[in-house]
C-alpha cells in the first residue's frame, strides 16, 4: 500500500513539475526529436514563447529537442504515464490511429493552403476524435513538410530507380508499403539513428524534408537528393488528454491558444525554410535533381486501393481531402 501510495505522488510530481524548487510554478516538458536548426525545433521554441507569454508566473514550458527524452514511440508512451505534457509526432501516429494514414497516402496535399483547408474540414470530426480514441489529444496542427528522397547509389529520376536501395523510412506501414511498391528496400528506424546508419553504409538512403536533412547533417554522408515531395508530413502538438484534463483550465485555456497562435508562424517558418535550405544543401555539394512526379503518382495507384479498402472509411476521408485542393 506505502509503495503504490509513494509512486501516485510521484506520478503527480512528474505532472506538475512538482517538488520543493517548483512549488509555485510547474514545468510543462516538451520532448520532440527535431536537432538544433530544424523546423521542429523552430516550431517548438514559437510555442514556447508564446505559451510562456500567457502563463506567466504559473507554469512554464520548457523543450527538450534531440530526442533527449526519448524517440518518437517513446515520447508518445512518456505522454500517457504524464512524464512529459507535450510532444510532436508526426509520420508515427499512422501508427497510433488509422485515420492519420491518410496523409501517408502519396501526393495528396498539394500545398500548404490545401493543409490548412483539410485541417479545418477534418480536423475536429476525424483526426482529434481519432486521438482521443487513442488516449491522446491534438491541441495544433504544425509541420514535418514534404518529403525528399536522398541515396548514395543514383539520382532518382522515377520509381524504377528505387530498385533495391535499403531506404530508411518513419515506423509507418503505409510508408514502407509505398516504398516497396516502387521497389526499395525500406527500413523503419529511429530518425536519431539515421546518421550513422547512413555513414557506415546500414542503409543507402532516407527520405525526409529539407528542414530534417539539413539540420540532420545528411548532405555530409549522402551524395544524391532528389526532389520527389511524395509526401507531406504534419506534426501535431500532442499531449495526453487524461493528464491535459487535470490542468488548471486556466492553463488548459492559455495552452490551447498557444498551439492556434504558432500554427501560421510555423507554416511561414516553413515555406521561407524550403526556398533557404535547398540552396544550402546544393551549396554543400549533394548534387539535387527533379524527379518525375507524373511517374511516381502514376505507380501509387494500389496504396490508395490499399488504404479505402482495408481502412473503415478509408475511401470517403481519401475523397475528402483530394476535394479540398485547389
Amino acid at each position: 500500500m506505502k509503495r503504490r501510495f509513494f509512486s501516485m505522488l510521484c506520478g503527480a510530481a512528474l505532472l506538475a513539475g512538482a517538488g520543493p524548487a517548483s512549488a509555485e510554478k510547474m514545468i510543462l516538458k516538451f520532448g520532440h526529436v527535431g536537432n538544433p536548426g530544424s523546423l521542429f525545433e523552430a516550431s517548438v521554441n514559437e510555442f514556447v514563447k508564446n505559451a510562456n507569454a500567457r502563463l506567466g508566473d504559473r507554469a512554464e514550458v520548457q523543450a527538450f529537442g534531440s530526442s533527449q527524452l526519448g524517440k518518437d514511440k517513446e515520447l508518445l508512451q512518456k505522454l500517457k504515464l504524464g512524464q512529459i505534457t507535450f510532444s510532436l509526432p508526426s509520420s508515427v501516429m499512422s501508427s497510433v490511429a488509422d485515420e492519420f494514414g491518410v496523409f501517408e497516402m502519396p501526393y495528396i496535399i498539394q500545398s500548404r493552403d490545401h493543409m490548412k483547408a483539410v485541417r479545418a474540414e477534418i480536423g475536429e470530426s476525424v483526426l482529434n476524435a481519432a486521438a482521443e480514441s487513442k488516449g491522446y489529444r491534438i491541441l495544433g496542427y504544425f509541420e514535418n513538410g514534404f518529403r525528399h528522397i536522398t541515396n548514395n547509389t543514383r539520382p532518382i529520376d522515377v520509381p524504377e530507380d528505387l530498385e533495391g536501395i535499403k531506404l530508411r523510412t518513419p515506423k509507418g506501414e503505409w510508408r514502407v508499403k509505398m516504398f516497396q511498391l516502387y521497389g526499395a528496400n525500406p527500413t523503419p528506424m529511429a530518425f536519431s539513428e539515421v546518421f550513422t546508419a547512413l555513414k557506415t553504409a546500414v542503409i543507402d538512403g532516407q527520405e525526409n524534408p529539407y528542414a530534417q536533412i539539413w539540420s540532420a547533417k545528411f548532405q555530409e554522408v549522402q551524395k544524391y537528393l532528389s526532389i520527389t515531395g511524395h509526401v507531406y508530413t504534419p506534426a501535431y502538438v500532442l499531449v495526453s488528454a487524461k493528464h491535459f484534463a487535470k490542468l488548471p483550465e486556466d492553463i488548459q485555456n492559455d495552452l490551447i491558444a498557444a498551439a492556434e497562435e504558432s500554427q501560421d508562424a510555423v507554416y511561414e517558418m516553413a515555406a521561407q525554410l524550403e526556398t533557404e535550405l535547398l540552396q544550402n544543401l546544393k551549396d554543400g555539394g549533394i548534387t539535387v535533381n527533379e524527379a518525375d512526379k507524373g511517374a511516381f503518382i502514376a505507380a501509387s495507384k494500389p496504396v490508395y486501393d490499399e488504404f479505402a479498402s482495408t481502412v473503415k472509411g478509408g475511401a470517403e476521408l481519401i475523397s475528402t481531402v483530394q476535394s479540398l485542393a485547389k
